[in-house]
């Protein structure tokens, strides 16, 4: 009987998926729940899970520890800024916790956390919600294409 396919960078994948921060806390889960099928290379799975999944075989199921500098990388104060609250668009929600969807002066799409606000400024961060944190990412290949 032939080796089961591997997973290669433009596969199809169906799995079971677990993100985990490095405490144990779950972040997102699809084990005892229907499966993902995602296709490598096309942006619908990060790239650090996806690198995870190469070279894994249908019927494995491995547990994969990544340091920041392995995952979404460290958090850069740099990153957090603080701006006019007059900047941002009327209507949109600028509660602290919600996540703005911004431009950039090139015209490419940004993400934001608000951080604080106050009656004349808003502390952003943009960086990913998951930079600076240690992950643990299990998966389980049911099927490849």
């Amino acid at each position: 009987m032939p080796d089961a396919a591997a997973v290669a960078a433009d596969s199809h994948v169906t799995l079971h998926y677990r993100l985990a921060l490095a405490d144990g806390t779950t972040l997102v889960s699809t084990f005892g729940g229907k499966p993902a099928t995602f296709q490598l290379g096309q942006g619908q799975l990060a790239e650090p899970f996806e690198r995870c999944l190469a070279g894994m075989r249908a019927g494995t199921r491995n547990t994969f520890d990544l340091p920041p500098d392995n995952a979404f990388g460290p958090r850069h104060e740099h990153l957090v800024m603080r701006a006019p609250l007059a900047d941002i668009p009327p209507g949109v929600s600028t509660l602290p916790g919600e996540v703005l969807e911004l431009q950039s002066p090139q015209g490419n799409p940004l993400s934001a956390r608000v951080v604080s606000r106050d009656e004349a400024t808003i502390v952003l961060d943009f960086n990913h919600p998951l930079a600076g944190r240690a992950l643990v990412f299990e998966a389980e290949v049911l099927g490849i294409l």
